[in-house]
């Protein structure tokens, strides 16, 4: 049980350095979250992180006696630190935990804190007594097969997602932004309160759909997709459940989607019949948002 605990430590540590130094310049950004200012001292500290993953990783893999000590010590850090993030309300934010697309959740802490339990009682000697050196190779071979083989299941299935997203964006042209449809882009809209704004959210998503339209119901999965960001508010609106809402963004029909800033400011808008065209509407909405806050 101790060789497979030590083995688990291992490539965990060892993915996660992995994963950091995949896209360097985003991780090091990445740790601005944490409170760490200048691009040098990020730079400085994505390097301490990561040597010290590889290093407590090495030991573990070499049986050192202090290598459960400290591999307790640095997940217990890494849930502290994410523990002050999410406090101070950076949730969302990308904390190059496992690679710089990584982002800072509710359950950052308690992912850090599961392996530092299993540290903790590794060093405690809860797990049984060290092994003989071929017992301890075999079960760390098979832990790591193991591991593998859950591993390409998760591909698989990502892999299998992302086929449906390609399908869903196959044969695609830009959102049609007719000025005069639709809220006017650049003013503020009273019911943009309707959507649930998070302290984290950078943009809210109204989705405008209708019972009887065949296209909203095959545009439900692309919607869902685009709503599994947490960084987005998204709503739907119903043609007869929210007529007022309805007639006060004047929206010519649907499916028709309308991004909004934090200030319920209309970014962009447009109707459309895919993922890409949704996507597009929100790629406009942060473009512009960059030119008004450039103009202020």
């Amino acid at each position: 049980m101790s060789a497979a605990a030590q083995t688990l430590l291992a490539i965990v540590l060892l993915a996660a350095a992995a994963l950091k130094l995949r896209d360097r310049r985003r991780s090091a950004e990445a740790l601005a979250t944490y409170g760490i200012g200048g691009a040098r001292g990020r730079v400085a500290a994505l390097g301490v992180i990561v040597s010290a993953e590889v290093a407590v990783a090495a030991a573990l893999v070499a049986d050192a006696a202090w290598a459960p000590d400290a591999s307790c010590a640095l997940f217990a850090g890494f849930a502290l630190a994410s523990t002050a993030a999410v406090a101070a309300g950076r949730s969302g934010r990308p904390c190059a935990c496992f690679g710089a697309g990584a982002r800072l959740s509710r359950i950052s802490p308690l992912q850090a804190l599961l392996p530092a339990g299993l540290a903790f009682a590794l060093a405690r000697g809860w797990l049984g007594v060290a092994p003989s050196s071929y017992d301890r190779w075999l079960t760390a071979g098979l832990t790591l097969s193991l591991v593998a083989v859950v591993v390409m299941g998760a591909v698989v299935l990502a892999l299998a997602r992302e086929v449906g997203v390609l399908r869903l964006s196959l044969a695609s042209q830009g959102a049609l932004e007719i000025p005069d449809e639709g809220p006017r882009v650049g003013q503020r809209q009273p019911w943009a309160a309707a959507l649930a704004w998070k302290p984290a959210t950078l943009l809210g998503l109204a989705i405008f759909s209708s019972e009887g339209c065949p296209m909203c119901v095959r545009l439900q999965p692309a919607v869902s997709y685009v709503a599994a960001d947490s960084l987005l508010a998204v709503r739907i609106f119903d043609e007869v459940a929210d007529a007022p809402t309805w007639a006060a963004a004047a929206v010519p029909g649907s499916p028709y989607a309308v991004a909004l800033d934090s200030a319920g400011v209309a970014l962009a808008k447009g109707t459309f019949n895919s993922l890409v065209q949704l996507e597009g509407i929100l790629a406009t909405a942060r473009e512009r948002e960059t030119e008004l806050a450039l103009a202020r």
